[in-house]
């Protein structure tokens, strides 16, 4: 996200949350100025070396990927960016080597296998996905020598980065996550038909799978051409909302499946239901995998869709093409919440994580020659990341450029915490074809891609041998690097 320039003093806001989702939250409001926010994240024992200490000073740093997210800011904005501090501080330039999102991986193997490899490449998750095979064809290295978990820099994200990890070695620096999906609605509609407000019921503790469901089951109408559910991430929304996953990873255990799980067979129930009870959208081919016309939010200012799960990251699109599609923003119509909770769960809400851009993780590329240069880069990127003073500013921006209101604002800060109290990472976009293929089926494709309605247990029985196999060839591999 690109910032604004910052007052000379801003209201940072934090906040304390007693129980996730039970009550609102009391800020207390502190005056800081862009100086103090060093001396802040110091007080907590996060801090940048001394340039003289600090390895990996004064060199360039060969960045490889589909986009330059570094350099692309204007003078005003650029000293908000961990770039800057890299450039500035420390000295430091990058070199940008090109590729495409298509090619990419291609291009890498050739360029690690030359006297010329790249230090630093995006790292991710689902469609940027880059662990677990390019770590099992050695086209990236592990971050361990470099980068240092223990550190309070650091330390909030190495649960995160145990997740892409074989044994003890970590192939991807994680430096920032956002939540994948929220429940986005407009208000107006949901006020036409007499429904709870799911951002109260969520403060409430009483936004489930059974409030969820019931809305979509009333709402719904073939006839009237009304579908509560359209888009393509309703699909796994029921999954994603217990904690787990059907591909489960740990660095003990490696890859496991858990598609046995009663909490996930109670999703796919739910997902199911609402399929054949025709909530989901379906296009004039009788296809369920289909946009309604108009592409992302369409109906959902028409009162033609009732509930869109989608990236909140979505709404920093312009004022006038959220105004004309999903709801006037500006005058407070459009609203989201977490994902529902399972009724009959642990209470909690889960949210999976995402990766904020090409910058939220990294990955050292096997024969960098500056690893030193590469880590030093994503540690001046982290240190911004959590700088009070540049969270105030893209607050500010979401309000100013984009028209958020109080109460988006505040639900923006719910989902993240919620996200970052339980990492949830989506297993897929890494994996090898044979494995990938049927893991996807099994979260949720296979319920609503097929024709005919095809249950959680007719998915089980078509996949699990399958999974199984492959998944303990996949872990022999690990096993060859030490996992």
């Amino acid at each position: 996200m690109k910032r604004i320039i910052c007052a000379a003093l801003a209201i940072i806001m934090i906040a304390t949350l007693a129980g996730c989702g039970r009550g609102k939250r009391n800020p207390i409001q502190l005056t800081l100025s862009t100086e103090d926010s060093a001396a802040i994240l110091a007080a907590a024992g996060i801090t940048l070396p001394p340039v003289e200490e600090a390895a990996g000073a004064g060199t360039e740093v060969k960045w490889f990927g589909w986009s330059d997210p570094f350099q692309n800011y204007s003078e005003d904005e650029i000293v908000n960016t961990g770039f800057y501090t890299f450039k500035e501080k420390y000295g430091n330039t990058i070199k940008v080597i090109e590729t495409t999102y298509e090619e990419h991986n291609d291009d890498l193997a050739a360029l690690v296998l030359s006297d010329d490899a790249p230090d630093l490449m995006p790292g991710g998750s689902n469609s940027t996905a880059i662990f677990p095979m390019n770590a099992t064809k050695q086209m990236i290295q592990p971050c361990d020598p470099w980068i240092d978990f223990t550190d309070p820099l650091w330390a909030p994200m190495k649960d995160l980065a145990d997740l892409f990890a074989i044994g003890d070695n970590h192939y991807q620096i994680c430096i920032t996550t956002k939540p994948s999906n929220v429940c986005v609605y407009n208000k107006r509609v949901l006020d036409s038909w007499g429904f709870d407000d799911p951002a109260e019921l969520y403060y409430n503790d009483n936004w489930t799978w059974d409030q969820f469901s019931d809305m979509c089951m009333e709402f719904s109408s073939v006839d009237d051409d009304r579908f509560a559910l359209d888009g393509y991430a309703y699909v796994s929304m029921f999954m994603e909302s217990t904690g787990e996953q059907v591909l489960m990873h740990d660095t003990v255990n490696g890859y496991w499946s858990n598609i046995d799980s009663p909490k996930i067979e109670r999703g796919m129930q739910y997902l199911y239901d609402l399929k054949k009870n025709d909530c989901t959208y379906r296009g004039k081919d009788g296809s369920r995998w289909a946009l309604r016309e108009g592409g992302f939010g369409a109906g959902l200012k028409d009162g033609l869709c009732l509930f869109y799960i989608i990236g909140e990251s979505f709404f920093t699109n312009t004022v006038e093409m959220i105004n004309a599609t999903w709801g006037d923003i500006e005058a407070g119509e459009l609203m989201f919440a977490p994902l529902p909770r399972d009724p009959q769960g642990d209470g909690v809400y889960y949210c999976q994580s995402s990766f904020d851009d090409v910058k939220g993780a990294m990955a050292i590329i096997n024969n960098a020659s500056n690893p030193e240069g590469a880590a030093l880069l994503a540690a001046c990127i982290r240190f911004k990341v959590i700088d009070p003073v540049v969270i105030k500013i893209d607050e500010r921006q979401l309000r100013e450029t984009y028209k958020w209101n109080d109460d988006m604002i505040e639900m923006s800060r719910v989902c993240q915490e919620i996200a970052d109290a339980n990492f949830v990472i989506d297993p897929t976009g890494n994996l090898p074809q044979n494995l990938q293929d049927p893991i996807r089926q099994m979260m949720g494709d296979g319920i609503i891609r097929t024709a005919n309605d095809t249950s959680w247990a007719q998915l089980k029985e078509n996949n699990s041998e399958t999974i199984e196999y492959y998944i303990a060839e996949l872990n022999a591999e690990l096993a060859a690097l030490g996992g």
